[in-house]
């Protein structure tokens, strides 16, 4: 792996040196395990002390004051300066371009110019994988699924037929693109299957973990808007619309037909119900579930989902109903001793 001067590693990121400029880093590392030869990095004010006590030859922060004396790379966005200098240290390698001999292509498929189609995938008729794709050992593209040109799949994703993925796109191990929206109709106490015949498209630089789910629709299409970043194990249901640049971390789960706005975050475990809308900027926090429309910038807890507030108010007073019957029981024998009726 190749080392950097800190104020090489400050170059590529915008940055300044307090210190020693010509320092030598071999790697980035915790605060807990960074030493000399290592830089570490400091965004959250849990970690002061740890970062104080850290034996790391230099700190990336972005605020130098606390750390008189050492030698530092400060940034005004130290995270994201970090996830530039993990790309500088530790750069990702592409498979080579090609087919691999056990891949199964249709004859009529189309792979672009410098993509990589590795061992046991299949590529369905009539199926187009862009420039420099890379499609991982054991991946699906069905019938007429397009893929975006520097799209990378991990390992056995499947794409089901006439889905579309966009360019630039990371979909990771396990993901499933198009499987059945979950639509049926009960006659009589039995469910007959409602065909799910529309498609879902994926937007150009998503990103979706470990398997995630995205249906298709029942007609026209499931869409999950550009830039947005999904985390491992997300149940996107059909005909469900997720705008641009949102988040929606693990084992949340969004059901049919709901829109979700521009830069929405759905926290851990979170939910929505069906046929609803999400606004802009909406922050649904860990484990609530939105039952109605929210209007753009709110915050919501709780369940059903409340404005935030509203429900640490109410979290607060129910923590405090064990007091007040004590003081309702006292006031009723006090009343008693009086000769009133409780």
């Amino acid at each position: 792996m190749p080392t950097f001067t800190l104020g090489e590693l400050a170059a590529q990121v915008g940055g300044t040196v307090v210190g020693d400029p010509g320092r030598r880093i071999e790697a980035i590392r915790t605060l807990e395990d960074a030493g000399a030869e290592h830089l570490s990095f400091y965004h959250n004010r849990r970690y002061l002390a740890s970062a104080r006590e850290s034996a790391a030859g230099a700190l990336l922060v972005a605020d130098p004051a606390p750390f008189p004396g050492r030698d530092l790379l400060v940034c005004a966005e130290p995270y994201a300066a970090l996830g530039r200098l993990l790309e500088v240290m530790h750069p990702q390698s592409r498979p080579a371009a090609g087919v691999h001999a056990s891949a199964a292509v249709a004859a009529s498929a189309r792979i672009g110019a410098g993509a990589s189609v590795a061992a046991h995938a299949v590529v369905g008729e009539r199926a187009v994988v862009g420039e420099n794709a890379v499609i991982g050992a054991g991946c699906v593209l069905g019938d007429d699924v397009e893929v975006g040109a520097d799209t990378v799949l991990h390992p056995h994703v499947v794409i089901e037929p006439r889905c579309r993925v966009g360019a630039r796109c990371i979909l990771h191990a396990g993901v499933v693109i198009g499987s059945d929206g979950f639509g049926f109709a009960t006659v009589r106490g039995v469910h007959r299957k409602v065909p799910q015949v529309g498609i879902a498209v994926i937007e150009d630089d998503v990103e979706l973990g470990a398997n995630v789910c995205v249906d298709r629709a029942a007609l026209g299409e499931t869409r999950v808007g550009r830039g947005t970043k999904v985390d491992n194990l997300v149940q996107i249901a059909h005909n469900v619309r997720v705008g641009e640049h949102s988040l929606l971390v693990a084992q949340s789960g969004i059901s049919g037909s709901t829109r979700l706005g521009h830069h929405v975050v759905m926290a851990g475990q979170s939910g929505a119900v069906g046929h609803i809308t999400i606004g802009d900027g909406v922050i649904v926090t860990a484990k609530t579930g939105v039952t109605e429309d929210t209007p753009a910038g709110a915050m919501v807890s709780g369940f059903p989902g409340r404005p935030h507030k509203q429900w640490l108010r109410a979290t607060a007073n129910l923590f405090t109903l064990d007091e007040l019957r004590r003081r309702v029981k006292q006031l009723e024998e006090a009343v008693r001793g009086l000769g009133g009726k409780a």
